[in-house]
């Protein structure tokens, strides 16, 4: 999809989806790794933060890793400096702890998919690993769940395709 076709989606085979948190360290580093692992030629996910930690967590690393999901290339990042517009903006912080959320500015189709962030999770190394694995369950199921949806369908109706990814971020593991 071209940066430049906002009003429709017109079921082309390209699609730029920005994962997007504060820290760009976690949440929003599993999502893009994920995306780009599961997503059919032409569809592609960048991640960012609205205030960028610099640094990839470690433990996301090597989960990644231990999936068999390619983690070469990605970087900490500001929303400031994406390399394409995104089509679909999709927000990944959570509320719980009392974490803002930045707001995506621009004329992309927005969605939240709310995550406890795994990185912030204090505790025995078992319940840390249990915290990073269930963000990676529910950011997965999420994100096969928007694959599966019939795009071509959802094209030239907006509003349908934002309540599907709406519901998406309802999704438990």
């Amino acid at each position: 999809m071209s940066a430049a076709s906002h009003s429709s989606f017109d079921a082309r085979p390209d699609m730029n989806v920005l994962f997007l948190c504060t820290g760009n360290s976690c949440r929003s580093l599993i999502s893009e790794a994920v995306f780009n692992h599961l997503a059919p030629p032409g569809w592609h996910a960048i991640s960012a933060g609205s205030q960028p930690t610099g640094k990839l967590n470690e433990r996301a690393l090597a989960l990644l890793a231990s999936k068999g999901i390619p983690v070469e290339g990605y970087h900490s990042k500001s929303w400031e400096h994406l390399p394409v517009t995104p089509d679909i903006v999709v927000t990944v912080c959570a509320s719980a702890a009392g974490e803002s959320c930045p707001a995506y500015l621009g004329p992309v189709l927005r969605t939240h998919w709310g995550v406890d962030d795994p990185g912030h999770t204090a505790g025995t190394e078992e319940e840390i690993n249990a915290a990073f694995e269930k963000a990676y369950a529910i950011l997965r199921v999420r994100i096969e769940a928007f694959l599966a949806l019939p795009l071509e369908a959802l094209a030239t109706n907006r509003a349908r395709l934002k309540a599907e990814l709406d519901r998406i971020g309802l999704i438990a593991a």
